[in-house]
């Protein structure tokens, strides 16, 4: 009983960090089978995450195979830093400047979905807001004082949290948090939703690139498995025929 109470007190930190302090996290739209959305999604993920997040665990060969695209279209139109097309998604940017800039490391992205989980990056990259006294000028709804500025402020615009009061059913008011945008961005905020579903598509594709196939394999396994039930019956009902 002792050893079960101890493994309990291990336990239920994790689960209690794993849960986000409560925060309601939004359903990402995670289509990996959806080639357009992974594309879109890597055109973000090129433009706005490479440059100081790296997905060292991908090549860009891997990717132009995975989502029907040609080596030349990669490199030219994906590829800004000179790499080549059996290359992995590395930075340039050097460890120590970027622990100088934002205080630790960038963390690699390969397996960031995994990790975190599809729906927390999803809530993650639309929970930005104004906060003077971050030295970012930011915050986040989901990961208190994060140290990363809002790359995606110029597609979604400024965000702020501001209280609403809401009446109770039983009397009183109970203070909840909302974000409200101020429309500078250039996307509206359904496009951003959208971009920002493309890019966690992309992220999800990246931690588990092999997921389709997996899947697409699965199914031809249970197939023959179920070929090979019915053949085993057939067979063991022709052996056991004349045991009486």
């Amino acid at each position: 009983m002792k050893k079960i109470n101890t493994l309990l007190l291990v336990i239920l930190p994790t689960f209690a960090l794993a849960s986000g302090g409560g925060v309601h996290l939004d359903h990402a739209p995670v289509d990996v089978t959806d080639h357009e959305s992974l594309k879109r999604g890597a055109k973000l993920f090129m433009n706005y995450c490479l440059s100081c997040h790296s997905a060292k665990f991908m090549r860009y060969k891997r990717m132009a195979d995975d989502l029907g695209m040609e080596d030349s279209e990669v490199l030219e139109n994906l590829v800004y830093t000179g790499a080549k097309i059996h290359d992995t998604m590395e930075i340039a940017m050097p460890e120590s400047d970027a622990a100088a800039w934002f205080g630790t490391t960038p963390p690699d992205l390969s397996v960031i979905s995994r990790s975190r989980g599809a729906d927390w990056l999803y809530t993650y990259l639309r929970g930005f807001y104004v906060d003077t006294s971050r030295p970012m000028g930011v915050n986040n709804i989901v990961f208190q004082d994060v140290g990363m500025p809002h790359v995606l402020e110029g597609l979604q615009g400024k965000q702020y949290l501001q209280e609403e009061k809401v009446n109770m059913a039983y009397g009183g008011e109970k203070v909840t948090e909302k974000l409200v945008a101020d429309g500078s961005g250039s996307m509206t905020p359904a496009e951003y939703d959208k971009a920002v579903g493309d890019l966690v598509n992309f992220l999800v594709y990246v931690g588990e690139p092999a997921k389709e196939y997996r899947e697409t394999l699965g199914w031809y396994v249970l197939a023959f498995l179920l070929i090979l039930l019915v053949l085993s019956y057939r067979l063991k009902k022709e052996y056991w025929k004349d045991v009486h």
